[in-house]
């Protein structure tokens, strides 16, 4: 199997979609006038971190979906694919992984996600990649969603290795209101802000303004952690308008939110072109898991979010670094969001050291991304809860119980499920060869059970907020 494969223009059309051909120039050079390989530059990379919520394999445009991404298809064609990059099924796990470096397993968020009214968090003891890259010498900012806990200021993402934050602590807010379940969740470096506006706009207009005032002598990790196109299904009037055909109106919502996010990264391309900073920055974009069926597309994959077939953990995922990452290059290596951690950490000529002890399940990919190399994982675990789990070893891939989604507290099933699928000659995960193969039954079965004997208990919360849980006025502050 080639690692890392240059192909032309032509196949890139067909294996990303027509869209991509409004790219234009972009293919060869990045698209990026000569002025923007001129300016203040440090000698570390700038980082820009780009996630999206939710986000449908096929959606985006240059993927042949049926959203109007024309920012993210030119940012796609001047950029490295990792075309088998794995995520976890659910927001938290994805955000703890790339935080750590860690399997979800490790410390407890494996199972579900952090809701509003939990009493835990991304455990203290864990080191975040802010703290490495802050480290390292790097300015770093969140803005966007953060879902890795609120209990009190320990857990705030400026307690945590970033020096700026912005944005919000759950998931499924009001994009307009900034409110969960009755209290807002809207924050500037970690102190509550009554702020009007859609959030997706307010997001990129933050990390515009981080990019024009920031002094490049110093390198700056940006994080921008959209919370789109995440339920609940809401966008402006000008981006509804644009998709009067869809009937749906959560769908029409949904399209029109992804068409909104593309304009902010969009708005967030542009600053860092203006700033002469271009040649200087790797940005990387992916989703945090698949999107769900009711309003996205995860053809050709089996499954969406929530779940352990290829439609809910693989995702698309690029990155862009002109002069460095070669243009229209597709990696075929299999790829962990636990990677990026050690992989943006080296890059940064950071420190992997970790707090007392704790080993990085993330390998350094960078030579898989730019030199084609092997991926450095022999396995990756998917995941491992008390009632699912899924690994992948080679071209094999062990799914038990892929019926349950990953937020399923329910009963201990009695039977175990268990589907094994060679993903080179089957990547839809139609034919399931458990039957055929015991052999390589027992031996990925074997493997999984070994993370899973490692694993420590799952915070487990009933997806209900308690009726004896008192609401604050604003979430992560309850003495606001």
């Amino acid at each position: 199997m080639t690692n890392k494969q240059k192909i032309d223009r032509r196949t890139f059309l067909k294996t990303f979609g027509p869209a991509a051909a409004a790219a234009g120039p972009l293919w060869l050079l990045g698209g990026l006038p000569l002025s923007c390989f001129r300016g203040e530059r440090s000698q570390k990379p700038n980082i820009v971190f780009i996630l999206a919520d939710d986000l449908g394999y096929k959606d985006l445009g240059y993927c042949g979906g049926w959203t109007q991404t024309p920012n993210i298809d030119k940012l796609a064609a001047a950029a490295t694919h990792l075309d088998q990059f794995y995520v976890q099924p659910l927001c938290s796990p994805t955000r703890s992984s790339l935080m750590t470096g860690r399997y979800p397993m490790r410390y407890g968020l494996q199972a579900g996600v952090i809701r509003p009214w939990a009493q835990h968090g991304l455990p203290l003891e864990e080191r975040t990649l802010g703290e490495a890259l802050k480290a390292a010498g790097y300015t770093t900012a969140i803005c966007g969603k953060w879902h890795l806990g609120h209990l009190d200021y320990r857990y705030l993402p400026t307690a945590r290795g970033f020096d700026h934050q912005y944005g919000l602590y759950n998931g499924a807010i009001d994009y307009f209101t900034h409110i969960r379940d009755g209290a807002l969740d809207w924050n500037r470096d970690d102190k509550p802000l009554h702020e009007e506006g859609y959030a997706t706009d307010l997001i990129a207009a933050e990390s515009v303004r981080l990019i024009e005032q920031h002094d490049f002598s110093r390198p700056l990790f940006l994080y921008v952690a959209f919370n789109a196109p995440h339920s609940p299904f809401q966008a402006p009037p000008a981006y509804l308008d644009m998709y009067k055909s869809i009937e749906e109106p959560r769908k029409r919502a949904y399209a029109a939110m992804v068409t909104c996010m593309d304009n902010a990264i969009g708005k967030i391309v542009s600053a860092i072109d203006k700033r002469g900073i271009r040649r200087n920055t790797l940005i990387f974009f992916c989703s945090d898991n698949g999107g769900m069926d009711i309003v996205s597309d995860n053809r050709p994959l089996r499954g969406q979010k929530g779940l352990l077939y290829e439609g809910g953990i693989r995702v698309r995922a690029f990155a862009v670094w002109p002069g460095v990452l070669e243009p229209g290059v597709v990696v075929r290596e299999p790829l962990h969001m636990v990677d990026m951690f050690p992989t943006l950490v080296k890059l940064a000529g950071g420190s992997l050291e970790s707090k007392n002890g704790r080993p990085l399940d993330g390998k350094d990919a960078w030579a898989t991304i730019s030199k084609g190399q092997p991926s450095p994982h022999h396995e990756i675990l998917l995941n491992v809860t008390p009632f699912n789990g899924a690994i992948r070893c080679g071209e094999w891939k062990l799914i038990q119980n892929g019926h349950l989604e990953g937020n399923y507290n329910g009963p201990m099933p009695t039977e175990h499920k268990f589907e094994l699928f060679n993903l080179a000659e089957d990547p839809y995960e139609k034919n399931d060869l458990s039957q055929k193969n015991p052999q390589k039954l027992e031996e990925l079965k074997i493997r999984l059970k070994f993370y899973a004997d490692q694993a420590v208990e799952a915070h487990i919360l009933p997806s209900k907020m308690p009726k004896d849980f008192r609401i604050p006025k604003a979430w992560g502050h309850p003495d606001y």
